[in-house]
């Protein structure tokens, strides 16, 4: 049986519930931030259904350490008090986390387990392993759960990069091996599934962003996503061909390449320069990286924008470059940090996915390649609002798998011992946490895409 609580016709905040036997696994437990919120205010899904589940509960199991799929266990962990089992990195990061969180006394009692990829575990009724896929960050797996009634394959977050700059490629031969021994069903990633073609190598990116670092005797700022490590290292890279020095701009930047460095992940051969010295480079020698590539207002880059930010000021003929993708519902706040470095003849770079940027989720043809590859029975499209999951259904139906569910959160899906298809449905939603209270929240418009 498969319940979504969260990630189901909306981007982010993914949460699954998987039973069987009588016991329940969760798969993932993300949030969501409301950016145009004064307060940054918190949402996550509501999980009323785990937490009276709880004792039959018998872990929480995560595909990989981005915010919206780990981000609401501060919030939801302490109802729940069950293992945690990630990979070192995932773990780490939930580790740092939820001590920056949690009360000591409720991190003494913190189960987190640390598992290794292609190493099936047996968790209550379920084997579990965990496949490694490729995406922006370290360590990105799907999870395959295998009990006595069936096999089931969840995505996570994935592309198909034949090239990466982070960790291996995926194992197309195990991947078949895998469809061979039968896939009840898939559960998977629609982000971008409307997107036609592929989403594009990580490494593609090298030449078009050093050519952008070595055209200019300005200083060079980048922004994107601080968990994206690939991006990191790729400005790494163009940073050492092109004679500039690396800088983080963020706390969130320093934590990523810190836990990132600590676990080996990060390559020792590429240094970078503390945020307190890079006011001192000459301007032909930096390269920036700032977070905020979505207009809030607290970030690194506004703080650029605005002319305040402590350890560095741009001037004009300095170049900013965007190298993310923009989350419908936060043009504006974009366009008015864009507004602000203009005014100050301050160069903006922001062409989309053209030269700055690759998505780390897949295209329709990547999703036909893991279709084919799989041959699952049934897909049920996850990670996506109502036009994503339809456009991922349609893939699958034009792939030849023989059903596909159209599942929203709360929905009761049954996926093997029987005909798939939905069977009922819990309640569901979102709570809103901000810096003075926390409450149930059903409103619509606060949905953020990614």
């Amino acid at each position: 049986m498969y319940v979504p609580l969260g990630g189901t016709g909306e981007i982010g905040m993914n949460l699954n519930m998987y039973g069987t036997d009588g016991q329940w696994l969760m798969i993932d437990c993300g949030m969501m931030m409301d950016r145009g919120a004064s307060t940054d205010e918190v949402i996550v899904p509501d999980a009323s259904f785990a937490v009276a589940h709880k004792d039959d509960l018998a872990g929480i199991v995560l595909t990989h350490a981005h915010m919206d799929h780990i981000g609401a266990l501060s919030w939801i962990w302490p109802s729940l008090q069950c293992p945690i089992y990630a990979t070192p990195y995932t773990a780490a990061v939930v580790l740092r986390e939820l001590s920056s969180q949690l009360p000591p006394l409720l991190l003494q009692h913190l189960p987190i387990i640390t598992v290794s990829s292609a190493k099936p575990i047996n968790i209550g009724p379920f084997e579990v392993e965990w496949v490694n896929l490729t995406h922006s960050i370290p360590e990105p797996n799907a999870i395959i759960l295998r009990s006595a009634a069936g096999t089931v394959f969840h995505t996570g977050d994935w592309k198909i990069d034949p090239h990466p700059v982070l960790g291996d490629t995926i194992d197309e031969r195990y991947l078949r091996r895998i469809g061979q021994q039968g896939v009840n069903a898939l559960i998977g990633d629609s982000t971008n599934s409307t997107r036609v073609g592929s989403s594009g190598s990580e490494s593609s990116l090298i030449e078009p962003l050093k050519n952008l670092c070595a055209t200019t005797t300005g200083r060079v700022v980048v922004s994107c996503f601080a968990s994206n490590v690939a991006r990191l290292c790729t400005l790494g890279r163009v940073a050492e061909a092109t004679g500039r020095r690396l800088c983080l701009l963020g706390v969130g930047l320093e934590k990523t390449v810190s836990t990132a460095r600590q676990l080996g992940l990060w390559p020792q051969d590429l240094p970078w320069v503390p945020a307190q010295h890079v006011g001192y480079l000459p301007r032909e020698e930096v390269l920036a990286v700032a977070t905020g590539s979505q207009g809030e207002n607290r970030a690194a880059l506004a703080r650029l924008a605005a002319g305040y930010h402590r350890d560095l000021e741009l001037e004009a003929g300095d170049r900013v470059i965007f190298s993310a993708r923009r989350i419908p519902g936060n043009e504006a706040l974009i366009e008015r940090m864009i507004e602000r470095f203009r005014a100050r003849d301050i160069e903006v770079i922001e062409d989309g996915e053209k030269t700055t940027h690759v998505s780390g989720h897949p295209h329709r043809d990547e999703l036909a390649q893991m279709y084919g590859w799989l041959k699952p029975r049934a897909v049920i499209p996850t990670h996506g609002e109502p036009e994503h999951l339809q456009a991922n259904a349609r893939v699958a139906k034009e792939s030849g798998v023989p059903v596909t569910l159209d599942a929203r959160n709360g929905d009761v899906c049954v996926i093997s011992g029987g005909p798939t298809g939905i069977v009922g449905q819990i309640p569901s939603g979102r709570v809103r946490i901000d810096r003075r209270y926390t409450v149930p929240s059903t409103d619509r418009s606060l949905e953020i895409k990614s």
